[in-house]
């Protein structure tokens, strides 16, 4: 998982249809839109994107000048890419996206500066943009969308502080304003373009989302899981989520990975090995989602169980497994490198040095991540374990 860059604060997608203020039109106010869209989120979030993708294009039919048809057109795109974030080949066709839904906003803004649906898309669309921004580390990018992303946010929430949905967009901004900058020193001259934010304030925020919301409550709730394992070090709420997040939607991929990486990064073994092993079949099985990446992260999550209780040779098959050709080439460098350093680890500790010598040698020719480079030639001059 990955941290949101400062100022990410964004309403993911409609209000559940409050008729106050709204300019004649609004797709807010509309029941039919209103329900297509929860259904597609349903679809969305269970990965399955052609049932999403139907739903929303009738949206896209019903309101063919509207922002919330590329809207919806990217946030499919987003589910695509999330789960596999090294691969980039959405990327053109989600900022493209995106870049209509603020082009259309502004075309509104333009016939009626106080228009609601324009300043809600166009927050959210720079919000988005600036959440895959800051995943390919263009942080300066990032930073200038989330400011301009603030404007809208703000006034989406001044106007209608009593919709649950709405505290989403603040509770990110409150907490993200305040963490970020501690979390990452190197971000904080960015930091004093923005108001300042409170992070005990996010959080309430977004768990009145989860609790009340009605259309963003799984943002939140994913949101929730990334600030309580990322930033606040809390097991018990990181596995709150990870639950509440697999329970409603048992087809996604990206959060049936989540569980397993939440009991993994506390040592819980035998509550992350079911969780990989199932994620792993279901890559085997083909199932939509479960694409060679999160393989990867099965396979040296599994491998690292094994070699957390002393079973090398158990933990050999996942760590080879995890050099075959579509998952070394599709999986996160991290995963890649540090199961070619563990590869030589089992090897050494089951005194096979040669082979291990080998492993370490290729953990050296990819990416370093994590100090896997020093280990492993501090391995190649003194054997693992000894």
């Amino acid at each position: 998982m990955r941290p949101a860059t400062v100022g990410l604060a964004v309403v993911l997608l409609l209000r559940f249809g409050s008729a106050r203020a709204q300019p004649a039109g609004s797709i807010f106010d509309d029941p039919v839109a209103l329900a297509e869209v929860s259904a597609g989120l349903d679809d969305l979030y269970n990965m399955k994107f052609e049932a999403a993708a139907r739903r929303f294009e009738r949206i896209a039919e019903r309101y063919p000048e509207h922002p919330a048809g590329p809207f919806l057109e990217a946030l499919n795109l987003w589910w695509k890419i999330l789960p596999d974030l090294s691969n980039e080949a959405h990327d053109d066709a989600f900022f493209a996206a995106m870049e209509e839904v603020i082009e259309r906003s502004d075309r509104l803004l333009k016939q009626d500066d106080d228009a609601f649906d324009a300043m809600f898309f166009k927050g959210a669309a720079l919000g988005f943009r600036g959440r895959l921004r800051s995943n390919r580390g263009q942080w300066l990018k990032a930073a200038r969308d989330g400011l301009r992303a603030m404007d809208y946010v703000l006034e989406v929430v001044e106007r209608e502080p009593d919709v649950a949905d709405y505290a989403f967009g603040k509770g990110m901004y409150d907490y993200y304003a305040a963490a970020i900058p501690e979390k990452y020193p190197f971000l904080r001259p960015l930091a004093l373009f923005f108001p300042d934010g409170d992070r005990q304030r996010g959080i309430e925020a977004l768990r009145r989302t989860m609790r009340d919301g009605r259309l963003v409550r799984a943002e939140a709730v994913y949101f929730l899981l990334q600030i309580h394992y990322l930033f606040e070090n809390d097991f018990d709420k990181s596995v709150e989520y990870a639950v509440w997040l697999r329970e409603r939607y048992p087809d996604n991929s990206f959060f049936h990975a989540i569980e397993g990486r939440v009991y993994a990064r506390w040592g819980r073994w035998a509550l992350s090995d079911p969780v990989f092993e199932e994620a792993y079949a279901r890559y085997r099985a083909g199932r939509a989602g479960y694409n060679p990446s999160l393989a990867g992260q099965a396979l040296f999550f599994l491998a690292r169980s094994r070699m957390a209780y002393g079973d090398y040779e158990a933990a050999l098959p996942h760590l080879n497994a995890l050099q075959e050709p579509a998952i070394r080439e599709a999986a996160d460098y991290r995963f890649v490198t540090m199961g070619r350093l563990y590869a030589g680890m089992a090897h050494d500790a089951l005194g096979r040095r040669s082979e291990a010598v080998a492993a370490y040698r290729q953990a050296l020719d990819g990416k370093d991540w994590s100090r896997a480079h020093k280990r492993a030639r501090q391995y190649l001059e003194n054997p693992y374990g000894q």
